[in-house]
């Protein structure tokens, strides 16, 4: 019996550590939504503290990975993720048949514009609006097709296995013991310039930019030892992701909102 549970135990930790993983982590989340809600106009910021009541942008932006476990939600799991395989854009490449990350995306927009969804619907639609533009700032939520957004790609981080997906959701961004409202009172100072030419354009060329990090993403040592020179090399593309992210949701919820 002792055996049998010793193996099982070691089973449950080998998959636990090869799940898929599909989003910022909590922390990058919740940065998001905190920056998100500096930038709000007042007819936006009325409207989303309607919706969300006591609940923040940044509490609410973690919701989309809570109802992962809920089987009603079944349906939004390949949201968080597209693949565009090197070379191509979006509009070229075979769609997913259950969605994903731009389709959900533009979706949920138009749902939110059309003034026609419950407020049940409307705050969970607002909920996910909220996390998928984070994801879509994440480099390895635009797939190569390749490695499922880096989670097939074995790393070890300060010698830890692990996987790419995981150091850019999460590792990266929690190896710095900042708390989500530390790390966005850290990053969230961007120029008139960066705020002009992110509060611009749409979900399809963000996601076009965000594809343009992969190359560099990929650019690991022979034998796949992630640490500091790793972090010193990415963290400034990960601040401005995240900045970047918080910066364009509060631009969509204007556009809705305002």
């Amino acid at each position: 019996m002792k055996h049998i549970l010793v193996l099982l135990t070691l089973l449950f930790t080998f998959s636990a550590t090869h799940l898929e993983d599909n989003r910022w982590g909590k922390t990058g989340h919740r940065i998001t939504g905190d920056i998100a809600a500096d930038y709000l106009n007042e007819e936006a910021q009325t409207a989303v503290k309607n919706i969300l009541g006591f609940e923040s942008m940044a509490i609410a932006s973690t919701w989309m990975d809570k109802i992962r476990s809920d089987s009603r939600y079944d349906y939004t799991h390949d949201w968080h993720w597209v693949t565009i395989p090197d070379g191509k854009r979006y509009e070229a490449t075979e769609k997913n048949p259950n969605g994903d990350l731009i389709n959900a995306l533009h979706s949920i927009i138009e749902e939110l514009k059309g003034g026609y969804l419950s407020d049940k619907e409307e705050a969970e639609k607002l909920k996910m609006l909220i996390h998928l533009v984070g994801d879509l700032h994440q480099p390895m939520h635009i797939g190569t097709g390749e490695d499922r957004g880096g989670n097939d790609t074995r790393v070890e981080w300060f010698y830890e296995p692990s996987n790419l997906h995981r150091v850019w959701d999460s590792e990266m961004i929690d190896e710095t013991k900042l708390s989500y409202s530390e790390f966005s009172e850290a990053i969230n100072h961007p120029t008139k310039e960066q705020l002009s030419k992110w509060q611009q354009g749409k979900v399809l060329d963000w996601a076009h930019e965000t594809m343009e990090l992969r190359e560099k993403v990929y650019e690991l040592p022979d034998d796949r030892q992630l640490g500091y020179r790793y972090q010193y090399v990415h963290r400034p593309t990960i601040d401005r992701q995240l900045l970047k992210a918080g910066v364009r949701l509060a631009y969509l919820l204007n556009r809705i909102y305002g």
